[in-house]
């Protein structure tokens, strides 16, 4: 679920960090193929997010990763499974 930020507050008793000093956790999203990796990625920045890291691929899986508007940091990736190498 994504609000805003005074709204999330109600949520815990602990007090709400902030994503724009620090990675408070890492948000991965998988997706049926390459193609809608980079879509999302590119939907995002688009939206007002930032690219965090340079899309990564291992073969059988491919990433990419962005920031949102708050700072939160996105994993974006597709795996194949019937490329996975044995014994992984």
């Amino acid at each position: 679920m994504m609000m805003t930020r005074d709204r999330f507050t109600g949520f815990s008793k602990r007090p709400v960090g902030n994503p724009a000093d620090a990675t408070i956790a890492l948000f991965a999203v998988s997706v049926n193929s390459r193609v809608e990796v980079d879509e999302m990625v590119n939907k995002a920045v688009a939206a007002g997010g930032s690219h965090a890291l340079d899309p990564m691929d291992h073969g059988f899986m491919y990433g990419w990763s962005f920031y949102d508007p708050d700072g939160h940091h996105w994993e974006v990736f597709w795996m194949d499974p019937s490329a996975i190498p044995s014994g992984s």
